[in-house]
């Protein structure tokens, strides 16, 4: 029995978020069902965190056991066979047995696309957020620089179990810009519920002067509530979870539940214990 990461691309317009419900299409449903196809008989694939309704990823990571006479291309080729059209095995790699792709992440990078138009886009809103009036990319890029450290985020994002930590780390984040259309990106080692759309939201605010960088400052420093909102979830991708070299790991006391790769390197939204429902 070989033990497996697999790097998952999928569009999120159709799902109802990653994890597995009992009456709604859930990219962990299709994947474990393309699985069972081919003799897995797991209850459950590991995952580095759940993505919300209509999120996106280019670098969800998940794990599973597998009694798999062929070559690791040959499973690859197979696994997306059996995959619908949304999703994506982009990679496999073997892993030691007690890899845990959540619980062994260094951290997580998400991307958050829009773009300024005051006409609606059908070819592009159902990747990014159309924002108008336009933003100022100087102040959006004033505004993420507020992000980077570690801070009490409790003013943009609510913990995965109540009472837990709103402390969290940022180490990068900014915007890239082209023509009309923006790039926030933001690394951290975990996010909140709803971190990442928050986050975005409130800096567009300050991008159309509708709120200060003062007061922006105010919210994070002192968990100052703001204006409330978040930024749709079409416009985020978990895009890559990044882990040590496996054999820097201790993951003794994981409990056995992917990885981006095994070296340094992969949104979505929560995993409820650690991240991902930014």
């Amino acid at each position: 029995m070989a033990h497996y990461q697999v790097i998952l691309a999928y569009d999120g317009t159709h799902f109802a978020g990653y994890q597995r419900q009992a009456r709604a299409r859930t990219v962990q449903g299709v994947v474990e069902e393309a699985l069972h196809g081919l003799g897995w008989k797991e209850r459950s694939v590991l995952s580095a965190g759940r993505t919300d309704t209509g999120v996106h990823a280019a670098g969800q990571v998940i794990a599973f056991e597998l009694d798999w006479a062929h070559s690791q291309e040959a499973l690859l080729r197979a696994i997306n066979a059996h995959l619908p059209e949304d999703v994506a095995a982009r990679e496999i790699h073997p892993v030691p047995g007690n890899f845990h792709p959540r619980y062994s992440a260094l951290s997580r990078r998400y991307h958050y696309r829009l773009f300024c138009q005051a006409v609606r886009d059908p070819l592009r809103e159902r990747y990014a957020w159309r924002v108008w009036p336009p933003v100022d990319v100087d102040r959006l890029e004033a505004a993420a620089q507020f992000w980077i450290g570690s801070h009490d985020f409790a003013a943009f994002g609510t913990p995965p179990r109540p009472g837990g930590s709103t402390l969290r780390t940022i180490f990068e984040a900014g915007w890239l810009s082209s023509t009309d259309e923006l790039v926030f990106q933001i690394r951290g080692n975990a996010f909140l519920y709803h971190m990442v759309r928050r986050l975005v939201f409130t800096q567009v605010q300050v991008g159309q002067a509708r709120l200060s960088l003062a007061d922006l400052r105010a919210g994070l420093d002192h968990q100052v509530q703001l204006l409330p909102g978040l930024a749709p979830a079409c416009g985020l991708v978990l895009m890559e979870v990044l882990y040590p070299p496996f054999e820097a790991q201790d993951n003794s006391n994981f409990i056995a539940e992917g990885s981006f790769n095994n070296t340094l390197a992969v949104s979505g939204e929560d995993d409820r214990g650690q991240d991902l429902r930014p």
